[in-house]
């Protein structure tokens, strides 16, 4: 089977690159959200918000019924953002994480 996930580019109306976000299968049923980054100057206009309910969906329309991801511990407006749509946080799903500059989150689809 091919490797199912999606990336995605967000630009402004003049062409100008201004997020991206992905998604690929962690194992089944669950996926995971990558490389989500949203350009300073871009920032406050819901830009995150859209692409990860647009990484959702697709997971969700792939069959997944879970997402997690890893951010940093000390980025607060990533943070706010995945728990404000839902993310719990969860024991770290990788080796050699440390909580205290790593937190692993999770959600059902």
């Amino acid at each position: 089977m091919p490797p199912r996930g999606l990336f995605l580019l967000a630009r402004d109306s003049a062409g100008q690159l201004r997020g991206c976000g992905g998604w690929h299968v962690l194992n089944p049923g669950t996926g995971e959200i990558k490389r989500m980054y949203v350009q300073p100057e871009a920032r406050g206009r819901a830009l995150g918000r859209q692409l990860l309910r647009l990484l959702e969906d697709d997971a969700r329309d792939q069959g997944l019924d879970h997402m997690q991801l890893e951010t940093g511990a000390l980025n607060c407006a990533a943070l706010a953002l995945y728990e404000a749509h839902g993310y719990v946080p969860i024991p770290p799903y990788r080796l050699g994480r440390d909580p205290e500059i790593n937190r692993a989150l999770r959600k059902p689809l």
